[in-house]
């Protein structure tokens, strides 16, 4: 069934306002959602997620004069999965592809969370021709990571337990503040994670944007929360790595903000955003 069924109501009021678009890839079509007039901006979102992680700012960043567009990347969310494909480095030739088919040939600035930046990123690389400004926002495979967070498994649990799982990794992962995970964020959580079908994902631990970034030829940019759980001490090892990109600009960091930066602190990231991409 659609993402959708399973939205809360504020959710489904953000979604009301979007017109719903699709583009065919190998194995079905990849669904696309998209605010606002004027010169595109693409939003990649993260690992177990969906269009709904930029939730609190595609309306935002709309009314600032931008045709905000949002995939569910393949193998999650409304998107079908790539046949094959069980990483972001099979995504991002399929999906530059998309993008061609919505926007035509000129180049798009592209923000991408967390595995969507590690996707924007392989995309910037490979096909130059489709991004303008890369933001790279809590992107992993940076600095290479033995020890994975303590995350707890939810699949076949009763939904109480379910429910104190997703809060649970919430906390451990994605945001700083433990009251930011409420019972809209867990709803969110809970509808995206059960839509995920690319489960053996091993390339954020590596350190495979970080050895891409010198082949990225547009301007790089980047947007951190000040305690994202995947850098914990480790921001300012993050922006000198960002500056093996060619045309590195400016690292920003959100104080009081964990790894969903732009969910916990949007207005702070929305103003940000704009002013990179000014």
């Amino acid at each position: 069934p659609p993402l959708a069924g399973e939205l809360p109501p504020e959710a489904l009021r953000v979604l009301a306002a979007a017109q719903r678009l699709r583009t065919p890839v190998e194995g079905g079509e990849l669904a696309w959602h998209a605010w606002g007039q004027g010169s595109p901006l693409v939003l990649l979102h993260g690992g177990s997620g969906s269009w709904t992680h930029w939730l609190r700012n595609v309306q935002a960043l709309a009314d600032a004069g931008r045709r905000v567009l949002v995939p569910d990347l393949p193998g999650f969310g409304d998107s079908a999965r790539l046949p094959g494909v069980q990483d972001a480095d099979g995504i991002a030739g399929p999906l530059a592809t998309a993008l061609r088919r919505l926007v035509g040939d000129a180049p798009c600035d592209v923000v991408g969370f967390s595995f969507g930046g590690l996707t924007a990123g392989l995309m910037a690389a490979a096909e130059p021709a489709r991004v303008a400004r890369l933001v790279l926002v809590g992107a992993p495979a940076l600095i290479q990571r033995d020890a994975r967070l303590a995350l707890r498994g939810w699949r076949g649990l009763p939904p109480e337990a379910a429910t104190a799982a997703h809060r649970h990794n919430l906390q451990v992962l994605m945001l700083h503040d433990p009251a930011a995970a409420d019972d809209f964020a867990v709803a969110l959580q809970a509808a995206n994670t059960a839509r995920d079908r690319m489960l053996r994902r091993k390339l954020a631990l590596t350190d495979l944007l970080a050895r891409t970034l010198p082949a990225i030829t547009c301007p790089v940019h980047g947007i951190w929360g000040a305690h994202d759980a995947l850098y914990v001490g480790h921001l300012p090892a993050v922006a000198q790595v960002l500056r093996a990109a060619p045309a590195f600009g400016r690292f920003e960091v959100i104080e009081g903000a964990g790894h969903w930066v732009q969910f916990e602190q949007p207005a702070a990231f929305q103003g940000r955003l704009l002013e990179l991409l000014a």
